[in-house]
């Protein structure tokens, strides 16, 4: 394996290894909520995905075998395919992670929907 390609597992790995701590450490909901995760993930990462495909199919460009893992989906290396999943993921813990530990941020927002209740 090349050094791209451990450089690339790093990142995706990192960016989980940097916000799931944000879970327990918030105590946060959004790993108890998975089919509203999953529906966040499909929904942000699939048009992504979509133009991935249609782009490599298209010559727009192309992924380097020698610097990529051998495994692909649909034409995609594996790890494209992680990214349109990790970013997502990362993005919801984050998000969640900000709301909970600065609720000035999003107070407003809360305090908005209490009172249209």
């Amino acid at each position: 394996m090349s050094l791209l390609q451990w450089s690339y597992a790093a990142m995706l790995g990192f960016c989980l290894a940097g916000t799931l701590p944000l879970v327990p450490a918030f105590r946060l909901d959004v790993l108890r909520q998975p089919r509203r995760l999953l529906l966040t993930v499909l929904l942000a990462g699939t048009p992504f995905l979509l133009w991935d495909l249609g782009a490599t199919a298209a010559g727009h460009w192309h992924f380097d075998d020698a610097q990529t893992l051998p495994w692909r989906v649909a034409g995609l290396p594996l790890e494209e395919i992680a990214f349109f999943v990790v970013i997502p993921l990362v993005s919801v813990l984050t998000l969640e992670g900000v709301r909970t530990a600065h609720p000035l941020v999003f107070g407003r927002r809360a305090e908005r929907e209490e009172d249209a209740r």
